[in-house]
């Protein structure tokens, strides 16, 4: 495992030997060609949630590790955390799609930074299916016209902006998807 990896997870502080234990079974002898790390916290109104997502490119996949606070199910209720590991074969990655969002586009120079990027990677292994009811516009009709609705694919989505993350989060979004833009590459 890279020592700028091995960095980037000590930094963002999130249980770095739980992280980087799981890193190191997925990538096992493989070399690490980019990474990114992103570490969130969000609120509601009854906890304060942990997040981590670490994006790790090697010479032939692309692994992204997600970790999450969870409540524990022991009657001292004690903490847990939960890390997943999924992995795709760069090979078949079916689309990569980057949304870069700008305050103020009449201002912005070409190596300025958006202020938001988000990165969102395919390779169908989940999918996402929104439903809901079907109508005919007639406000008076009172027929079931089913449902309608979609599916869309789920599989990589990572979103960074300058005011939460920071501005070097975000161009290290960009620097990461700029190497696996070219490791999925033509296919010749």
């Amino acid at each position: 495992m890279s020592h700028t990896l091995d960095q980037a997870v000590a930094v963002a502080g999130y249980y770095p030997a739980l992280a980087t234990s799981v890193l190191r079974h997925a990538i096992a002898d493989e070399s690490v060609k980019a990474h990114f790390v992103h570490a969130e916290t969000t609120f509601d109104d009854r906890a304060v949630r942990r997040h981590m997502t670490i994006l790790v490119i090697t010479d032939t996949r692309l692994l992204r590790v997600h970790m999450d606070d969870g409540a524990g199910h022991g009657a001292e209720g004690t903490h847990e955390a939960s890390a997943t590991v999924e992995t795709a074969l760069l090979s078949g990655i079916s689309n990569l799609a980057m949304t870069h969002v700008v305050h103020h586009p009449e201002r912005f120079a070409d190596n300025d930074v958006p202020a938001e990027l988000v990165l969102a990677v395919g390779w169908g292994v989940h999918s996402r299916i929104e439903l809901e009811p079907a109508g005919c516009g007639d406000e008076n009709c009172e027929a079931d016209h089913g449902y309608t609705g979609g599916i869309t694919g789920d599989d990589t989505l990572v979103r960074v902006s300058a005011i939460a993350d920071g501005q070097d989060s975000v161009r290290a979004l960009q620097d990461f998807a700029a190497v696996l833009q070219r490791s999925i590459g033509p296919r010749g």
